[in-house]
């Protein structure tokens, strides 16, 4: 990607996580109210997740994890970019026993962070498990290291990692262990079981790279100038060179661009964990608020004698009913979001909504006819009576169904808006090119909108 580009989705992402922590930040001023002092409590994490994915943009923070089962030689693939033995390595199974991440310095603006994590098929499997879904949520890349064909447990793991929808790379360790034609044959088998789904097109040659990070010492001849023979073993160099290239021009195609989609996502499940949490707490607030709004555009439709205003009274009392729940919620909604929200509940509602239009409509020209003619008649009184109380009836079950869907909006759509997270991962993926990495991944991520 061009580096301008790469720039602004870094800035847009910065911009989304700096408007949610200042929307949220009111909970946390001195003076509040106990109800908002508890719920301040609730989101706590969620604040810090938020804090901690902004402060990562900021310092520009790519993280890269590796994962595979044990013995694949994860912690020799890092300590081989890093070009010096900082991980430890043995032949026994389970080396690595928690996550360690270490700084790694290729060159250029970005910085990295090397994960190296426990075999994902050790004891303790589901806690390792776990720890390793929580690795994968915070990584930007993922390597995913085997050092032959897939096996089943490994396909599993791997389908299990796709799940994540991070960028990934098939690292095809041990290479020096296979002869050519062998080694050929893994390759071509890793290019489509690597993709996760064996209906999914192979994989392409920035995702799947062959490497030697540790190679098999070697016995090698060695004759001297007296003419002795001796053998000596001897431990070839590292091979890879391919691997580090390949994980550097997807930091300068598309690092940045990485990095602002992940931190967006973080931001987004963040965002809805809170607002599923403030929800929760505020409940009963809410109910109470949509009765109050439900009585109240009962009276302002049922009593007004005017069609179309009444029509015209019952939407803005509807907006006004958006805003106020926003406004309970601590979300953050203008006045054009919650008419965007009203147009998405009627269009989704199945007409029953629309049907309450209509209804009112044809009530509302009944009851302005009988209120012109009504003079002094108890007849035409009683008329215009009926037709109002079926129109409040109408007009208020109509509020109650919004306030409903509304609260329902704002828990899964809080994202939303012209700086919200998903409305910018939107355009980051709208402008994902074809030859980067990152275009894998965008009709998976495309589908959580």
């Amino acid at each position: 990607m061009v580096k301008n580009l790469q720039e602004t989705h870094l800035n847009r992402a910065r911009a989304s996580l700096r408007q949610v922590l200042s929307a949220y930040g009111n909970l946390r001023k001195p003076g509040q109210t106990p109800a908002n002092t508890h719920l301040a409590g609730l989101v706590k994490p969620e604040i810090e997740t938020l804090t901690a994915t902004l402060n990562k943009l900021d310092y520009n923070v790519i993280r890269i994890a590796a994962f595979g089962l044990v013995s694949r030689g994860k912690s020799a693939v890092l300590n081989a970019l890093l070009g010096q033995k900082v991980l430890q390595t043995g032949p026994l199974n389970g080396v690595t026993q928690y996550p360690r991440s270490v700084r790694w310095h290729p060159g250029g603006k970005v910085q990295v962070e090397l994960i190296d994590t426990p075999g994902l098929d050790e004891i303790a499997g589901e806690m390792r498990a776990e720890m390793a879904r929580e690795v994968a949520r915070q990584a930007d890349l993922i390597l995913f290291v085997v050092s032959g064909d897939i096996t089943f447990t490994e396909y599993q793991a791997l389908c299990e990692l796709r799940q994540s929808q991070k960028p990934l790379i098939l690292v095809f360790n041990k290479i020096d262990l296979y002869p050519d034609t062998d080694r050929k044959k893994i390759y071509e088998n890793l290019q489509q079981l690597g993709a996760g789904d064996l209906e999914k097109q192979p994989l392409e040659p920035d995702e799947i790279v062959m490497v030697a990070a540790e190679p098999a010492p070697m016995e090698v001849r060695v004759e001297y100038a007296d003419g002795s023979i001796n053998y000596e073993w001897e431990t070839p160099e590292a091979q890879v060179s391919e691997l580090k290239s390949t994980i550097l021009n997807i930091l300068n195609r598309e690092g940045r661009s990485l990095l602002a989609l992940n931190a967006l996502i973080q931001a987004r499940e963040a965002e809805a964990s809170i607002a599923a949490k403030t929800i929760t707490a505020r409940q009963q607030e809410a109910e109470d608020l949509i009765w109050r709004y439900t009585k109240y555009k009962a009276l302002v439709v049922g009593l007004n004698p005017i069609a179309f205003l009444d029509i015209v009274g019952g939407t803005l009392a509807d907006l006004a009913l958006i805003r106020s729940l926003a406004k309970l919620y601590g979300l953050p909604v203008t006045g054009y979001e919650a008419g965007k929200i009203l147009k998405t509940i009627f269009l989704s509602s199945g007409g029953l909504l629309l049907g309450e239009v209509g209804s009112s409509l044809l009530l509302g020209l009944g009851k302005s006819a009988t209120a012109i003619a009504s003079g002094e008649n108890p007849i035409n009184f009683t008329a215009f009576g009926s037709s109002a109380i079926a129109q409040a009836g109408i007009a208020g079950y109509g509020a109650y169904t919004v306030g409903k869907a509304a609260q329902v909006y704002l828990e899964n759509g809080c994202t939303w808006g012209q700086l919200g997270a998903s409305t910018v991962i939107t355009e980051i993926l709208s402008e994902v090119e074809p030859n980067t990495i990152l275009y894998r991944l965008r009709h998976e991520l495309g589908k959580n909108f």
